[in-house]
């Protein structure tokens, strides 16, 4: 696990100094805190080029994985992050076909891997990887990213010259880095509380999206895209196959996924909750290890937002070497520190326990295992149920469902654990005269169109000129034929909010503690398995992830069995309410938030006034407004510190 960065150049672009290389690459320290190289091609050779910068976290091949890492004659290098958990197996047959080899290392598979397929290469990789790779024969970069979008990598395409890097952070560290914000980047962030592939918050930078690749020609100054794998969703699985054999399958599946990411040469543990995910990856573990597993748990004092009695039942179940840590409210010193590592606004506010408990881990092990992707693969997230019901209400008549949507349902009554209940009630029933899109794009935003109209400062709605951040997920929505919409929707997620928000969540906090996270349910092989399946194993009324449950029964503890899923939540309706009010209205009710002509300053009030009174619970969107003008304070106002700053200096 490492962190990446470069630029390759035309003639018209021209070389790069090293001083600037040298500052993308160690902009990237907490990500690669073992060893540190850089690379240049031979300028005397052509006038195209490539620079290449690498900072590493030793996994495998201790002493001998230093990069950028070349060919047999230095004419391939390569700068890579990740892990190919295939390396083994790809280094044996590449050997038997005449290549020879300097290391152990997997990152040494992927040159010799281009030599003999060349951009094919991508099609054989089994694992989590965004990587650069230069042929300075063909004058060609080659840039590429996993399936499913573990590890990231952004890049920027000006004046003759490609630059690219693990982290927005690094981009910017060149002397004409953009630094203009995109309008609709904002519009996104304000819908989804992430900004969508391929945007970032910057003009004139983008994301390489999951399962892509790009290409540059250097002589020709011109780069192209493309995709190399979509997840085999089907309508049609085969109708022959027993329960019993898919069961066979997916822990067959599953237990290999787990076995090739136990292959380290440093210590590793696992990520555990003590929901279903993080059990059965901890307990497939605990069985092919013949070492104690250990495990680590984040707790809060809020009981409702506290997992670790079910996550110590399951360490007693499975017998690991348990690590708790409780999170209180001053844990938000941590802000400035989560704002800088994200680089552009970042909402999802369990990145908070996830940055603990990676630190946290990072004492005592350098891997860890998590329960990642199960929720996606396996319809384990309640809102597949509701998708589910809102396709019965809609073969009702139109009428019917304006009225269910009309506004007699926001007088209901409800208080405590009825009042979140009824919420959800007053959510649901809102979106039932939409079509299915437009309703699920409503309730996957944490301010939904209609809330965005009022919010949005009128010069700022100029500025969209019609941009509806919708439109990330209407897209996925029309590019899967489907019948099934619970399944497309399945299939959707797997496309935005899971390597958008989730698995961004967990890079960045674990990798800004120097910390690996693998996750076994987001093999492809398990993926290609779940995107296969009849849709019925994976659901059953109130039953999500119902195959899971069922094949792996014998490592999750009786009374886990039926526990509910819980989000990795914060106590933030609290915090507001309490210790975190000053903070909260110090930075959203202050001149220098209002009037920067975003947000309409009336409704602010009053999203901060409602929620401090106890009317509402707004806290997910009032952290979303706290974290984008905390985000323009630190990286907008001024140039983009090279550090995080203290928590004092955002708030003068």
């Amino acid at each position: 696990m490492c962190g990446l960065s470069g630029v390759a150049w035309s003639e018209a672009g021209g070389p790069v100094d090293a001083a600037t290389l040298e500052r993308m690459t160690d902009i990237l320290r907490h990500r690669g805190p073992d060893d540190r190289g850089v690379w240049y091609s031979p300028v005397e050779q052509t006038a195209c080029g490539a620079a290449l910068g690498h900072r590493r976290l030793s996994i495998i091949d201790l002493a001998g994985g230093h990069q950028p890492l070349a060919n047999e004659d230095g004419a391939v290098q390569v700068v890579f992050n990740g892990e190919i958990y295939n390396y083994r197996e790809l280094h044996a047959e590449l050997e038997r076909k005449g290549h020879r080899f300097r290391t152990v290392s997997d990152t040494e598979v992927l040159v010799h891997l281009y030599e003999e397929c060349g951009r094919e290469m991508l099609s054989r990789l089994r694992g989590m990887f965004a990587f650069a790779l230069w042929d300075q024969r063909r004058g060609r970069l080659l840039l590429a990213r996993d399936r499913l979008g573990k590890k990231p990598l952004v890049y920027r395409h000006a004046r003759g010259r490609l630059w690219f890097a693990s982290e927005l952070k690094s981009l910017l560290q060149a002397p004409d880095a953009p630094r203009q914000v995109d309008s609709r980047a904002v519009a996104d962030f304000v819908a989804r509380q992430y900004i969508p592939h391929p945007r970032t918050i910057f003009e004139g930078i983008q994301k390489l999206p999951p399962a892509h690749w790009l290409q540059y020609d250097a002589a020709a100054d011109h780069f192209e895209t493309g995709r190399y794998w979509r997840p085999p969703f089907c309508d049609s699985p085969p109708a022959a196959d027993s329960v019993e054999t898919w069961q066979h399958r997916l822990r067959e599946t599953l237990s290999d996924a787990v076995r090739i990411r136990l292959r380290s040469d440093v210590p590793l543990g696992a990520f555990l909750s003590g929901g279903v995910d993080s059990t059965i990856i901890t307990g497939l573990m605990r069985q092919l290890s013949d070492q104690p597993v250990r495990t680590y748990s984040i707790g809060f004092a809020d009981a409702q937002y506290d997992e670790r009695t079910q996550a110590r039942a399951v360490a007693a179940h499975l017998g690991t070497i348990h690590r708790e840590h409780i999170v209180e409210p001053h844990a938000l010193e941590i802000l400035p520190r989560l704002l800088w590592h994200y680089d552009e606004p970042f909402a999802d506010s369990s990145a908070i326990p996830t940055m603990w408990l990676s630190e946290f881990a990072r004492r005592e092990v350098t891997v860890a295992l998590t329960g990642d992707g199960g929720d996606e693969l396996f319809c384990g997230y309640d809102r597949y149920r509701a998708v589910e019901l809102a396709g019965r209400i809609d073969r009702l008549p139109t009428w019917v469902r304006r009225g269910l949507a009309s506004q007699w349902w926001q007088k209901l009554p409800g208080a405590g654990r009825q009042k979140s209940r009824m919420r959800k009630v007053q959510r649901f029933l809102g979106g039932v005269a939409l079509s299915a899109v437009e309703r699920y794009a409503d309730w996957m935003s944490i301010f939904d169109r209609r809330q965005r109209a009022g919010l949005f400062h009128p010069e700022f709605l100029a500025e969209l000129d019609g941009y509806e951040p919708d439109s990330f997920l209407q897209e996925l929505y029309e590019a899967l034929p489907l019948q099934d919409f619970v399944q497309r929707t399945t299939c959707v997620d797997l496309g935005s909010y899971l390597p958008c928000d989730i698995l961004t969540k967990v890079d960045i906090a674990s990798m800004a503690c120097g910390l690996e996270c693998r996750s076994p349910l987001l093999d492809q092989r398990v993926a290609e398995l779940a995107a296969s399946m009849p849709q019925s194993l994976k659901r059953a009324g109130r039953v999500g992830k119902k195959i899971l449950r069922e094949t792996f029964s014998d490592l999750i503890p009786p009374e886990n069995r039926t526990l509910k899923k819980s989000g990795f939540g914060v106590p933030l309706d609290a915090w507001f309410r309490g210790e975190l009010r000053p903070l909260l209205e110090s930075v959203l009710l202050s001149d220098r938030c209002l009037s920067r002509r975003l947000f309409r300053p009336e409704v602010v009030r009053g999203l901060v006034d409602e929620h401090v009174s106890g009317r509402t619970d707004h806290s997910a969107r009032l952290w979303l407004l706290l974290v984008l003008e905390l985000w323009q304070r630190m990286s907008v106002d001024q140039p983009p510190p090279l550090s995080p700053p203290l928590l004092k200096s955002l708030l003068d």
